[in-house]
């Protein structure tokens, strides 16, 4: 089966560039993406590149090359999938909030929303990809509900298939365009290939592996729940570090260069953010338990539990070391998304790390170069004063239009997003703005150490031991 139209249900992270680089590789297949999201396909469809919903670099060259040609966005979800020979489900799957499985399980409701919208408006034989990541036999799921549609009507067919991401957000267009590998899932040797033949634009042959469903499935989870460990792994040594008087950033160095362990995710910081790794875990975790394995349960689980714990930590020490208190004391914090080269804010460290500090009655200064002020509000669930009352004793933040401004008459200054212009800054100039004796609490480990202390600021660097 030769694929001559795509409809990807999706216009999110995954969704948006995934397509946008298939519609680039592959100009004579007509991609489709489409969201119930009015304001959403609108920036993807807005003249300025430089406005569209998601930020990765490069993204915007690569959907300037194939808007237009053989890439659309559109809100007419069922006319899209109509004329489609493969649909890519990728909608949101949020950690359960409320009922069975909560804080662990994923909600499927969106999957299930998608398959059931595909059962009715798709015609003729359709391959449906899961692109979300979804818990191990979410396919049987989808499988049952388009055997009914298909029961009901026999002119049409469809074969599920998994496909899951691999990109990481901040560069994900080079781990499109150059893939470690492409994983694709199935039991239909025909629609294997078809999506095989589509990756096989640009994506090498020995990269397309090819599994059954459900390993394809758990792949996913593994791989994320995988590099959490090791990040994780990295900040308990640093702690240990700054207790002992050794330094982790030797310590990653040595034990990177072990052939068995490799430097990759060595980086001690705030601990891990984005969309997938803390969700993965415990839907890992949630299935563990299921499947009654609870000593597996406990193992990833406490992955989780080690990542909340050094952004706790990090606030504490910043109390600590500020005599005790932060209350009516104003801090910079420097970076809001959860890594740099990204506006994407889900489970950003910097989130629980600010709402600690509010807690504690701070007057928070907020810097990120692509993070939008209401998306910081909803995530700390605070709006923004721009002027607050230092004596009043509540905590309240505001966003500054630039470092400058963010550090004067500041007491600290916290670096919580690995941003490259963060690597460069005149520590000499902003230490000057602050009021003295003042703090820069690196966690990222960019700035130069000597020239904060010769400017004149206290340093904590994450992993810096006190010998």
């Amino acid at each position: 089966m030769t694929v001559q139209r795509i409809c990807c249900i999706g216009a999110g992270y995954v969704g948006g560039p995934t397509m946008a680089v298939i519609a680039d590789r592959c100009p004579e297949i007509e991609v489709t993406v489409v969201d119930l999201n009015q304001a959403r396909i609108d920036a993807w469809n807005d003249a300025d590149l430089s406005r569209l919903p998601v930020y990765e670099p490069g993204l915007d060259a690569v959907v300037g090359r194939a808007r237009g040609r053989n890439l659309r966005f559109s809100t007419a979800v069922e006319q899209a999938i109509a004329a489609a020979d493969m649909v890519f489900i990728s909608v949101n799957t949020p950690t359960k909030t409320k009922g069975l499985g909560a804080g662990q399980a994923s909600d499927l409701r969106w999957v299930e929303a998608c398959a059931r919208t595909v059962a009715q408006a798709a015609t003729g034989h359709t391959i449906v990809v899961e692109k979300s990541t979804l818990p191990v036999r979410t396919a049987a799921a989808i499988k049952t509900i388009l055997e009914a549609a298909q029961q009901d009507d026999r002119d049409r067919s469809f074969s599920v298939l998994s496909n899951p991401e691999f990109l990481a957000e901040g560069t994900a267009i080079g781990d499109l365009e150059a893939p470690d590998r492409v994983l694709i899932g199935g039991e239909d040797a025909g629609s294997i290939e078809a999506l095989a033949e589509i990756y096989g634009h640009w994506v090498p042959a020995e990269r397309i592996l090819r599994t059954n469903l459900w390993s394809s499935e758990l792949s996913k989870l593994t791989a994320n729940a995988f590099l959490a460990q090791r990040i994780s792994s990295i900040n308990s040594i640093a702690a240990f570090c700054e207790a002992s008087g050794a330094d982790v950033r030797e310590v990653a160095r040595a034990i990177g260069t072990d052939s068995r362990i490799g430097p990759k995710f060595l980086q001690a910081g705030p601990g891990f953010g984005g969309s997938c790794f803390q969700k993965d875990i415990l839907n890992l975790v949630y299935l563990c338990r299921h499947f009654g394995l609870p000593e597996v349960a406990d193992y990833w689980e406490s992955v989780v539990a080690l990542n909340t714990w050094q952004q706790h930590r990090i606030s504490r020490l910043v109390v600590e070391k500020l005599f005790g208190t932060v209350t009516g004391k104003r801090l910079a914090v420097l970076g809001f998304a959860f890594k740099a080269d990204t506006n994407d804010t889900r489970e950003a460290p910097a989130i629980r790390i600010c709402r600690d500090l509010l807690e504690e009655g701070a007057q928070l200064a907020i810097h990120d170069p692509k993070v939008d002020p209401g998306q910081i509000a909803r995530d700390l669930q605070l709006e923004a004063v721009p002027q607050a009352d230092a004596l009043s004793g509540t905590g309240s933040w505001a966003m500054a239009d630039g470092i400058e401004q963010a550090v004067a008459g500041a007491d600290a200054v916290l670096i919580l997003t690995e941003w490259t212009h963060y690597r460069s800054l005149n520590w000499a100039d902003l230490g000057a703005r602050m009021r003295r004796p003042a703090w820069l609490f690196d966690a990222r480990a960019v700035a130069d150490p000597e020239q904060v202390k010769a400017a004149g600021l206290s340093l904590w660097r994450v992993g810096d031991g006190e010998a």
